[in-house]
């Protein structure tokens, strides 16, 4: 049962009609050799009974027309000749006994021999009861001797004698054609098994085929994305309900992703806002310190008031640039500046964005002097200064530091690589990697890889990475042509 329930519906359709077709091809088979065996075994009883009924007229003939008298007694001097011509005619062997059972005459012995055979007391127990007695006697090859005892009478309708007639059947001839018809039978069985698994097989595929549409729908759909509703026109009202139930759920899917997507965006706000608060807090804390510290010592007349003053001004400053650096970086991130898409040379670019750093440990490779994108070169350089710069970050301290840029030619996709053997990712930090806020570093915002990703997923590339710790870690950018 449990290796059942993994088969397909369409393979249990079509395996259950080839095994009621080779049910029904049995049960055909066996009730019609059971109906032919019956046949016969009825048409050998009914010509017997004729053969029977025929000589029991031939043997009243005799008796009628004797010129010894009705008795027992001369009943083998009356048959004395006959016996042997009816047992001809009728292809039987004939037996006459007194009503004793003791053997007058019979067709396949001379007359004038004395014998000794008797009826059986048993025999003779039934024919007083039922006027006659019947049996069938197998023998060797097949063959079947049939036995009848009937009572003779007199035209008074005296009881005279016993009649024994006995006819050896010979069923070889009717097997002969009992196997013949078989092999006829099961030659047509068996072309109708073949154009039974023909048909099965098409129709098990033309009743699944409705459902594996949906299934392939099922498979399909997606929580935010765009789902289309399937067509129940031509289908059966089974398959149309399931379509129906499909095409609500459809329904109810978009309902629930545009309150999932509205949930999310604003979670995502709240999150940014309080990102954005705590960020600015952290400078806004040590202005305002300073603030209160210049107003309570605050002596225009006191000596070196202008340095002081100076250093004031300096610290404010510093201070709010670091502000508008947060604000920058989360208008970057929150809001992707528009494309301006034109046909650049990435060997090129890259080697600009590196050249930025006075590093002498990177090192850049290409397998192509030129390599052509549709790409807007702003967003490209962005993404490069980011993985670079957290590729220096993640050297630092480290000897032998060594930074590797890659760049590979492929039939359809350019991909860009970026090594170091730097600290390495720890497996904890490996799924929050490109989560917004998500920073391992003691300043920074967490929104670099982010924005890295969501640069390269706009152009339908993809970003990954590997990473061991203390060895090293590899970023992995593929971007399609």
């Amino acid at each position: 049962m449990k290796i059942m329930n993994k088969v397909s519906l369409r393979i249990r359709i079509f395996l259950a009609m080839l095994l009621l077709v080779g049910l029904a091809s049995v049960l055909i088979a066996v009730v019609t050799v059971k109906q032919y065996k019956q046949q016969t075994k009825e048409y050998y009883y009914s010509r017997f009974d004729r053969k029977e009924r025929a000589a029991q007229k031939n043997i009243n003939y005799e008796l009628e027309n004797t010129i010894y008298p009705a008795a027992q007694q001369f009943l083998g001097f009356i048959f004395r000749e006959r016996i042997y011509e009816i047992a001809t005619v009728h292809k039987m062997k004939m037996s006459i006994y007194d009503l004793n059972g003791q053997l007058q005459i019979n067709s396949y012995e001379p007359w004038f021999r004395i014998f000794k055979e008797k009826i059986h007391p048993n025999v003779i127990t039934t024919l007083k009861k039922t006027d006659k007695f019947e049996e069938s006697v197998p023998l060797e090859s097949g063959k079947i001797s049939q036995l009848a005892y009937s009572y003779i009478h007199d035209r008074n309708l005296n009881k005279v004698g016993i009649l024994k007639v006995e006819y050896v059947q010979d069923n070889t001839q009717e097997e002969e054609q009992l196997n013949f018809f078989l092999n006829r039978l099961f030659l047509v069985y068996g072309v109708m098994m073949l154009l039974a698994v023909v048909f099965a097989y098409f129709l098990s595929s033309y009743i699944t085929r409705s459902l594996q549409s949906i299934s392939d729908k099922i498979q399909e759909t997606k929580l935010l994305k765009n789902n289309k509703k399937i067509d129940a026109a031509g289908t059966t009202s089974e398959i149309a309900s399931i379509v129906e139930a499909y095409n609500n759920m459809i329904d109810e899917l978009e309902k629930s992703a545009e309150k999932l997507a509205k949930s999310e965006r604003e979670q995502a706000w709240r999150e940014m806002a309080k990102q954005v608060a705590h960020e600015i807090k952290n400078p806004l804390t040590p202005m305002k310190l300073t603030v209160q510290s210049f107003e309570r010592t605050f002596d225009p007349n006191e000596e070196g008031i202008r340095e002081k003053v100076k250093d004031y001004a300096q610290m404010l400053t510093q201070q709010i640039d670091v502000m508008s650096s947060i604000a920058t970086s989360f208008s970057d991130f929150a809001r992707m500046p528009q494309k301006n898409i034109e046909n650049i040379d990435l060997v090129t670019v890259v080697k600009s964005s590196i050249d930025i750093f006075y590093e002498n440990h990177i090192e850049f490779y290409t397998d192509k002097d030129e390599i052509h994108l549709n790409l807007d070169k702003n967003q490209i350089t962005r993404v490069l200064n980011n993985l670079v710069k957290n590729a220096i970050q993640a050297t630092e301290h480290i000897e032998n530091a060594k930074i590797e840029v890659i760049l590979e030619n492929k039939a359809t996709q350019v991909i860009l690589y970026v090594k170091d053997n730097g600290k390495g990712i720890a497996e904890a930090d490996k799924e929050l990697i490109f989560e917004p806020k998500f920073t391992t570093k003691s300043s920074g915002m967490g929104l670099g890889l982010p924005m890295v990703k969501n640069i390269v997923e706009a152009y339908g590339g993809t970003v990954t990475f590997e990473s061991i710790l203390n060895q090293g870690t590899m970023f992995r950018i593929t971007l399609p042509k």
